[in-house]
């Protein structure tokens, strides 16, 4: 039950968005256990961000899933700034990704 939220500065396309959405659907089997099946993305942009005092492009990216355990969060986070340094020109220096587990998720009407 992962959820990746993105947030950043930079305008983005509905394509961009799209491009987006896909590589993280498959870049989220980085984390053991996890699959684009249950993958929810958000994509803010225009987001009113600043980092190292500028608005020039930057993003926070968070990972939340259930049961999350540091094996894997390493890769992923290369290919995340990867992704948004490719798609969005992004400089990976400019990229945070933060990540949050619990014990408990929500779906359906009922928690796992």
């Amino acid at each position: 039950m992962p959820f990746i939220d993105v947030k950043t500065n930079v305008a983005v396309s509905d394509d961009k968005k799209e491009n987006i959405k896909s590589a993280l659907g498959q870049a989220i089997s980085l984390l053991p256990g996890k699959s684009e099946n249950w993958l929810m993305v958000g994509i803010n942009d225009n987001y009113d961000l600043w980092f190292k005092g500028d608005k020039s492009p930057a993003a926070m990216v968070e990972v939340k899933t259930y049961g999350v355990n540091a094996q894997g969060s390493e890769n992923l986070t290369v290919e995340i700034c990867n992704l948004l340094n490719n798609e969005l020109g992004i400089a990976t220096g400019r990229i945070y990704v933060s990540y949050f587990g619990t014990p408990n998720w929500g779906w359906d009407g009922r928690n796992f």
